[in-house]
């Protein structure tokens, strides 16, 4: 039986209509999809409790008893059936909101039955709402029931009784359908070198295990083969256009690169920079195209190493484009680059949505002709209208703000595909990198421009107002200006706005001595034009805004950011918010205030927040507390492979082993046709993934 084309309605239990809501819900259509509907969870149902041995947060439970006889409770919309049940030395109530008339005709006094759910205390009592209840003497015998699955549902799922119970029940049915053998789809060495589970074995384990070692040894199995599956078909396609796809030789370092590393430079390379430059030029050298992430830290300098690489492409008779996400990001990118360029000779522009016609046609007839170097915007950037008369590089900023189309279309503004830069200012944890990013070259800038001081954070309640109110004061009388930063969450974003025009009239009247500016993205991008220059010239020295100023925003001056409601926003949200300050030489500061009713997770994002300013270290502690389906930038542009049961924030050592072995055969076999491979080549070409191949975007 092939069940990968084995439609999922055919298998007992399911049924067309059935079918329909599996594949609507959650994406299964097959029985293989089924067969990788992993459990979330396992519980135990070998042991019985005594009804006086439960307590506070039990988790769920089994008891062994009779039903005594059923109560009414309430009327109308607040109606529920009680069952008052006994084990034979006390009594618990079991709880129907819904399903009153089916429980009353199924389940009768005087009968043993087997109780399972999550006992609650109601009223000083303990009752069990919702439970799953069994004929004792159809259950297996305690001794074989072992730990038993649950799978995750929905709402419209259990609207159709397909609750975890009527999944599990699916499954085992199906299973006896596939008992023959389910197909290997990992090579006899691997199984054998490793020491993993047959393919047929780890999925009855993962669905129903005899025991917890084997539940263990069935999710090994099943992670290695999911990573391994995702590493091999990226460096697959690494080794594929390492062969085929030729680059733009950029062979000499000239005129413009030269002069401007001798007279221009605006502060002294960190060793970072240098060691980035240095990998940069061995790929654009090469003949090979380059397709290259740059992370660093917010500050770090990666701008000033993005122009440099351009300058390498003027240098070769090229030209180069900046994207980046924002009009206001891409004009003071356009605006710090022609001050560093200083007189040195090079045609640099500006395209954004706000760009006036006379002068767009203008620019885009330069930049046809050759006459403009250098060209920075916004998504302007990939309209058709724009043609180049040689692009040799393109340099991406906050590369995960842009939809994979939008990112696709200015690869292609050329015959050859141009050399790549894209950057991020997101660390990216170790293993997410080597899933997200596992076809790109990585370099990463780690150190901080030299007479850069550590940026102080404190976390206050709201019941501290007045002393962060005092300390706004104290650090504007000695000269610096300071961001209040309130959120905007799309599915309030009228509310959100509201208390950010709440909070700049609160603002202003408790400090009438000093000038406001406000900013959020409904603001016309003149207006937004006005309130940035006034907080950048420092005629205000105060800037509420939203987080459109996360990203890229420079103001040197600025030394105090104060984030409003900092447990609605995200570790990394967090750490790029700060990054606005701390970019001049004094000592700057960051202020988060929350309400008081903090859970464990938002407490450690503020401890971890205040306890370390390396962003790697918080991308790490990020995808330990979210997960990485929750991070910023993955979330927008969907993680690259769907992951069914291995999970980046625990599992990345198998990782980094599974990408090992990956080379390891590719190394030996690049093509994968030798005869014990073909069973990779099989499966690779199953896998569906949402991913865009970096590699092969061109």
């Amino acid at each position: 039986m092939d069940l990968s084309s084995f439609d999922i309605k055919f298998i007992p239990g399911v049924g067309p209509k059935r079918a329909a809501v599996f594949a609507k819900e959650l994406n299964i259509h097959s029985a293989d999809d089924l067969l990788h509907h992993f459990p979330y969870k396992y519980v135990d149902r070998s042991r019985f409790y005594y009804i006086h041995e439960i307590t506070d947060n039990m988790p769920f439970i089994q008891l062994k008893g009779q039903l005594l006889r059923f109560e009414k409770v309430g009327e109308g919309r607040n109606l529920r059936l009680v069952g008052i049940f006994t084990d034979g030395h006390r009594i618990i109530e079991l709880v129907w909101f819904k399903g009153l008339k089916y429980a009353l005709e199924k389940y009768k006094p005087n009968v043993t039955y087997v109780v399972f759910g999550k006992p609650t205390l109601f009223n000083g009592k303990y009752n069990i709402v919702h439970p799953e209840i069994d004929i004792a003497s159809q259950l297996p015998p305690a001794d074989k029931m072992t730990l038993q699955p649950f799978y995750n549902t929905t709402e419209s799922m259990k609207n159709n009784y397909l609750n975890s119970k009527a999944v599990q029940k699916i499954i085992f049915s199906l299973m006896h359908e596939v008992k023959n053998g389910i197909p290997e789809t990992l090579p006899a060495f691997i199984l054998k070198k490793y020491a993993l589970l047959n393919l047929t074995d780890a999925i009855i384990n993962i669905h129903f295990p005899q025991n917890a070692d084997l539940l263990n040894k069935a999710r090994q199995r099943l992670k290695f083969e999911e990573l391994l599956y995702i590493q091999l078909s990226i460096l697959r396609q690494v080794k594929w256009r390492e062969k085929h796809i030729n680059g733009f030789l950029f062979d000499k370092i000239g005129h413009y690169f030269n002069t401007f590393y001798e007279k221009y430079l605006p502060f002294q390379l960190t060793g970072a920079q240098k060691r980035v430059l240095r990998e940069i030029r061995t790929n654009v050298k090469s003949g090979k195209q380059m397709n290259r992430l740059l992370q660093g830290d917010v500050g770090s300098g990666k701008t000033l190493v993005a122009l440099m690489s351009m300058l390498m492409a003027v240098d070769n008779h090229y030209q180069a484009c900046l994207m980046a996400p924002t009009e206001i990001l891409a004009t003071q990118h356009y605006t710090g680059l022609k001050e560093m360029l200083g007189d040195l000779g090079i045609n640099i522009a500006l395209l954004t949505g706000s760009t006036k016609k006379k002068k767009r046609t203008l620019l885009l007839e330069q930049l046809r002709t050759g006459e403009l170097n250098l060209f920075i915007g916004t998504h302007a950037l990939i309209e058709d209208v724009v043609q180049f008369a040689n692009l040799g590089l393109v340099v991406i900023d906050e590369q995960h703000r842009f939809g994979v189309e939008q990112r696709s279309r200015l690869w292609k503004k050329n015959k050859l595909p141009p050399h790549v830069l894209v950057m991020t200012a997101t660390p990216i944890p170790r293993t997410l990198a080597m899933t997200l990013y596992g076809d790109l070259s990585i370099s990463v800038i780690d150190e901080l421009p030299p007479g850069r001081k550590p940026i102080q954070t404190f976390h206050y309640f709201e019941n501290k107002r007045p002393v962060v109110n005092n300390f706004i004061g104290k650090q504007i009388r000695e000269g610096r200006q300071v961001y209040i930063v309130y959120p905007l969450i799309q599915e309030s974003e009228k509310i959100d706005l509201k208390n950010l025009e709440t909070g700049y009239e609160y603002i202003r009247e408790t400090f009438p001595n000093f000038k406001v500016s406000m900013m959020h993205g409904k603001l016309k991008p003149a207006e937004k034009e006005l309130q940035m220059q006034q907080f950048v010239s420092g005629e205000t020295q105060i800037m509420v805004a939203t987080t459109v100023i996360e990203v890229g925003v420079n103001v040197p001056n600025a030394a105090v950011m104060i984030i409003e409601s900092a447990e609605r926003f995200g570790l990394s949200q967090l750490h790029q918010l700060r990054g606005r300050v701390g970019r001049g030489a004094d000592q700057s500061y960051c202020v988060l205030l929350t309400g008081h009713k903090l859970s464990t997770e938002t407490r450690k994002r503020m401890e971890t927040m205040v306890g370390t300013n390396d962003g790697f270290e918080i991308a790490e502690a990020d995808l330990q507390l979210r997960g990485p389906g929750d991070l910023e930038g993955t979330q927008q542009s969907g993680m690259p492979f769907d992951l069914k049961i291995a999970n980046l924030s625990t599992d990345g050592k198998m990782l980094e082993i599974v990408r090992n072995i990956a080379l390891e055969i590719l190394e030996k076999d690049p093509q994968l046709a030798s005869m014990e491979n073909q069973i990779f080549v099989s499966q690779l070409k199953k896998i569906k993934t949402n991913t865009v191949n970096w590699s092969l975007i061109s």
